[in-house]
């Protein structure tokens, strides 16, 4: 899956999370049910209920929202890999619902090597150790 795509899911997951313990409770809801209503309406109904279910666990055991975060990261990445498209009206409602968090980095590196060169590229942390 294309690391862009995961790392939305993993944002979109940890705001919608999060906003189930706000007053946005129900934009975030509605929201998110919509956007599988319209990218996948057989599952619509099945993930309002999901939706419900989690804001239960998250209201009876706070410290479980990573948890949680995690179990919907993987179906929002199991949407946009199935409808990458989606990834678009994800991000928009994500802006509405959150409009101060930051989005996802995205890093993109290019390079070109002649001769005996090499090239050393990392999105993060790298170590090298030749001998």
């Amino acid at each position: 899956m294309d690391p862009e795509l995961t790392a939305l899911a993993q944002s979109a997951s940890l705001t919608i999370v999060t906003l189930m313990a706000a007053d946005t409770w129900e934009r975030t809801r509605d929201g998110v049910v919509g956007l599988w209503r319209r990218a996948r309406p057989e599952r619509a109904d099945a993930v309002a209920a999901e939706l419900e279910n989690t804001r239960e666990d998250l209201d009876a055991d706070p410290a479980a929202g990573d948890e949680l975060a995690v179990e919907w990261q993987g179906r929002i990445r199991r949407l946009l890999a199935d409808r990458p498209e989606v990834a678009r009206e994800l991000r928009s409602l994500l802006n509405e619902l959150a409009p101060d968090a930051a989005p996802a980095p995205t890093v993109s590196q290019h390079a070109t090597a002649s001769g005996e060169s090499r090239i050393y590229q990392a999105g993060r942390d790298v170590r090298i150790a030749e001998r």
